[in-house]
């Protein structure tokens, strides 16, 4: 059985060592990416099961990006869970309307992240 694989999108390398870190402990295979071009690329050439994808990035924003993957049939299929500060109502709303499968504000805990990628690969079985 091939390694359930995650793409981190984040313009904040905090964020994307710390979500990396607790991802490969629970052995995920996670890459990650920094802006909104690099995030496109690396969907299209990994398709990855599952992507945390900031709102607020540069060369391309969250919203743009995940609107692209689901008009895509042949990437549709990726989970994507918007990550943003933003947590009010209208912003979730625009983040599932824009094709989000979830939306997750920050900050999180390390337990929030494991249990939301659990529940999504046990859905998924």
């Amino acid at each position: 059985m091939s390694k359930h694989s995650i793409l981190v999108v984040d313009d904040e390398p905090h964020i994307l060592r710390s979500l990396s870190f607790v991802l490969e402990r629970q052995g995920y295979d996670v890459t990650t990416a920094s802006d909104g071009e690099e995030a496109l690329e690396k969907i299209r050439d990994q398709h990855p099961h599952i992507v945390f994808l900031d709102i607020m990035l540069p060369r391309k924003n969250g919203y743009e990006i995940c609107a692209t993957v689901k008009e895509d049939p042949t990437l549709a299929d990726i989970f994507i869970i918007m990550l943003s500060a933003k947590g009010q109502q209208i912003d979730r709303e625009r983040g599932m309307l824009g094709g989000a499968d979830e939306y997750m504000t920050k900050p999180f805990s390390p337990r929030e992240i494991i249990e939301y990628v659990r529940n999504i690969f046990e859905k998924a079985a």
